[in-house]
């Protein structure tokens, strides 16, 4: 998405994605980003990295993604990123039971490395693939409403509900900074604030009462 100017958003928002390989971490960050599914995407070594700039409440947020690797190995380096996260998207493949199994070492390393207030969604992925499917909606859910997480079955292949999660968790951030739970001064809250330096100088020549010529209709 093309910005003008410095830059056209007021938020930044640091996501991380997490979860076993295979289950389409990286097809959804490209799905999202870019609207594109990837076939033959290849398993992330260490981290990729991709942006996007959405609207919340009329407010435009940068979100800065982070896709870690799932191997074991890379453990130790994708833990690093957790830290200043403002959203963590948790996945797993709906048509592999093992890597929904490993949800509870991933949801602790969540809560582990994260701020208290960092969002948790969990994503079951594949939904394409429902004939497929080793895992119920019901108990995927059941777990989610256990832990606290909000939850969606997705498709990055058709891109079904991806969109609206990641768009969700950012709701749920935004309330988050509106209610006063997460502290913007906070070193780890994952979110930057960075006033539009052209709507503040919009604003500030109305509050002025300055008329620029290029802006009178007489």
């Amino acid at each position: 998405m093309s910005t003008s100017g410095p830059y056209n958003y007021s938020y930044i928002f640091k996501y991380i994605i997490i979860g076993d390989m295979g289950v389409g971490k990286s097809c959804l960050l490209h799905q999202f980003t870019d609207k594109k599914f990837m076939a033959d995407c290849p398993h992330t070594i260490g981290v990729e990295f991709g942006t996007r700039i959405i609207e919340v409440n009329g407010q435009k947020i940068k979100l800065q993604i982070w896709d870690t690797a799932g191997q074991e190995r890379f453990r130790a380096v994708t833990r690093s990123y957790y830290r200043g996260a403002a959203g963590a998207i948790m996945v797993y493949d709906i048509t592999r039971r093992s890597t929904y199994n490993h949800l509870s070492s991933w949801l602790t390393d969540a809560r582990n490395l994260t701020n208290p207030n960092t969002v948790i969604f969990l994503i079951g992925n594949k939904s394409d693939l429902d004939s497929q499917r080793d895992v119920t909606y019901e108990e995927a859910k059941k777990f989610a409403d256990e832990n606290g997480l909000m939850f969606m079955e997705t498709s990055a292949k058709s891109g079904e509900g991806v969109e609206e999660a990641f768009l969700e968790t950012s709701r749920r951030i935004f309330s988050n900074i509106q209610d006063g739970s997460l502290d913007l001064n906070a070193a780890e809250s994952g979110v930057q604030h960075k006033p539009n330096p052209l709507l503040a100088s919009q604003n500030g020549r109305q509050a002025n009462g300055a008329v620029n010529r290029s802006d009178c209709r007489c």
